[in-house]
């Protein structure tokens, strides 16, 4: 097989620009998001450490307060000093409390933000990937990828375990049902046979196949006997992988 020299440079220079566009509209908003979301998170930080400062200040100022009285007081400084020491204890309890409060429920709110920001950011590009994928796969889909696909499916229908084989022939009724072969790009003669051998074989019996194109497959077949359906096609593998940037996966 020759390569086209003159191909393979244009498909090389068409990635690099994939490369740089995603660099230049993709990369860069995300660090940008990134940036500012990583500001509002510092601006709270200094926001509860602002707070702590003021309830140190407090904490002095009382304490100060306390030694005040103790020198004005000298006659009732045993008493004062128990009551006073014990209700100090608790405000500094109650305060101490409402603190770590603040600051679990400062912890939890920026956990869910930054949760949240990550599942964002996971299924927009997981989403993009997806249809970058899908245009670069239907300029390389032709009839020689298909029969690739073709020589998968056959494979994998030659690798059923027999558990799996034996469910099969029990749900699907060929007699009654025929098959439905879906290819994005027509089939040879010799590819229909072999197909319909293979399915004869995990079937164990000859089933009928109705063959039709279907350009959205991109590339690739889509085998349907009555319940059961067989799936080797870029538009099958390409949809999956955005539902499953849909759901989190």
């Amino acid at each position: 097989m020759q390569i086209d020299w003159t191909t393979f440079v244009l498909e090389v220079i068409n990635f690099l620009a994939l490369v740089w566009i995603l660099k230049r509209f993709l990369y860069r908003p995300v660090l940008d998001v990134l940036a500012r979301r990583r500001a509002a998170v510092e601006r709270d930080l200094a926001t509860a450490q602002a707070g702590k400062a003021r309830a140190a200040a407090l904490q002095a100022q009382f304490e100060q307060r306390l030694a005040d009285w103790e020198k004005e007081k000298l006659a009732l400084r045993a008493t004062l000093d128990t009551e006073l020491a014990g209700a100090r204890e608790r405000q500094l309890q109650a305060l101490q409390t409402r603190l770590a409060d603040e600051q679990a429920r400062q912890s939890a709110r920026e956990a869910h933000r930054q949760a949240d920001l990550r599942q964002e950011l996971e299924n927009q590009a997981i989403a993009n990937a997806a249809r970058f994928a899908a245009v670069l796969l239907t300029r390389v889909a032709d009839a020689a990828l298909e029969a690739r696909l073709l020589d998968l499916l056959l494979d994998d229908l030659a690798r059923l375990p027999p558990e799996q084989t034996a469910g099969v022939r029990a749900t699907v009724d060929t007699a009654s049902v025929p098959g439905k072969v879906a290819s994005a790009f027509p089939l040879a003669d010799v590819q229909r046979a072999r197909l319909a051998e293979a399915l004869a074989n995990a079937l164990g019996q000859p089933v009928e196949l109705a063959f039709s194109e279907d350009a959205t497959l991109v590339a690739g077949l889509r085998v349907t006997v009555g319940a059961w359906q067989l799936k080797a096609n870029l538009a099958d593998e390409l949809a999956f992988f955005a539902n499953g940037a849909n759901h989190g996966e």
